[in-house]
């Protein structure tokens, strides 16, 4: 049945491969798109799936910058889930435009073209990130209450200052542009989730999610001489992949969801509950003093800038629409890192 068929762009990523399992579990069938089919580590953790699940998981080929990459995939569909977009630590993006903005956008305004052409796609859940609504901590104090919420725009990055968050803001903004430009009555709606820093269990050894990468630094012993101050929205990537089939699930879903626990958490909490998770001395239990911190801001790669706007810098978080609309439990830090530890731990052995 068309109703059942489901789109999910960039299926290998952290979060899609999440979002396929779960559509295939409840029953969905599933067109999922992937940079290259022949890339068998890349894909294997989605060909496990297909075995799991016969004939309900097809895989197609895209690219987020080739235009009509999509139309195959899209075409029978009832339901687009848009998840695929790079994302990277901005201490390690060299070429902001080329590596994030680009495909982001592109990929966006491509996905959406296929979804202009397929009469039966009645609804696009595109996954943005709380980098749509802020760029730097210090911005969330300008907004009411200092509490992040969904009413706001990312107004202060740029392609050189948080190139990442400047990319999540102008791809979500152009996707409620091609929403608005529907001739009415509109055929599809549009639902952005915008979850925080997503931890968790990884389904695929090589993704090569920001989030990821940054556990791993810490896992990997090194920043052994100790963090700093800073503070993140977090989710499980098993909450965003849920509130990704709640949207769909719920016909009164609309506008943007924050997904992030209430609480902010520290750099140093996840150090220390994945020091004890990995009795391991090179994990730190400490952070580090904020004019350390400044005194070696470039050589970590990171702006007085943004060490200024980030550093100590923490706020409320309105995450009431994804508790109320799409029943959303919020699981605790520690079972997400112990989790998130023991995935890493097995994926390490088989490498």
């Amino acid at each position: 049945m068309t109703e059942d068929i489901c789109l999910v762009t960039g299926a290998s990523g952290f979060v899609a491969s999440h979002v396929v399992q779960q559509l295939l579990e409840s029953g969905y069938q599933v067109h999922a798109t992937v940079r290259s089919i022949k890339n068998e580590k890349k894909v294997k953790h989605l060909l496990d799936m297909q075995a799991k699940w016969p004939g309900k998981l097809t895989l197609f080929e895209a690219d987020l910058l080739k235009a009509g990459s999509f139309d195959a995939a899209a075409k029978g569909c009832s339901v687009v889930y848009h998840i695929a977009s790079p994302f990277f630590i901005e201490s390690r993006i060299r070429d902001g435009q080329k590596e994030v903005v680009e495909p982001a956008l592109k990929g966006t305004q491509h996905v959406l073209d296929a979804v202009q052409k397929c009469e039966t796609i009645k609804l696009v859940v595109v996954t943005s990130s709380v980098a749509a609504i802020f760029g730097d901590n210090a911005d969330v104090q300008n907004m009411k209450e200092n509490t992040l919420s969904s009413e706001y725009f990312n107004t202060t990055s740029t392609v050189t200052h948080n190139a990442y968050s400047y990319s999540k803001a102008i791809a979500e903004r152009e996707a409620w542009k091609y929403y608005e430009a529907q001739p009415n009555p509109r055929r599809w709606r549009l639902v952005t989730i915008n979850p925080g820093l997503v931890l968790g269990p990884s389904l695929s050894p090589t993704s090569e999610s920001g989030s990821l990468s940054l556990l791993n630094q810490l896992l990997r012993g090194e920043l052994f001489l100790g963090v700093p101050d800073l503070w993140f929205a977090t989710v499980d990537v098993r909450e965003v992949a849920t509130a990704h089939l709640r949207v769909a699930q719920n016909p009164d879903s609309h506008g943007r969801y924050i997904l992030a626990d209430k609480e902010m958490h520290s750099f140093v909490e996840f150090a220390r509950i994945l020091r004890s998770l990995a009795h391991s001395s090179r994990i730190p239990e400490h952070k580090l003093p904020n004019s350390l911190v400044r005194l070696c801001g470039p050589l970590l790669g990171l702006s007085q800038k943004w060490l200024k706007l980030n550093l100590g810098v923490k706020f409320n978080i309105n995450n009431h629409a994804s508790v109320e609309e799409l029943k959303i439990v919020y699981r605790p830090l520690k079972e997400t890192l112990t989790d998130h530890f023991h995935s890493w731990s097995v994926q390490r052995k088989s490498q």
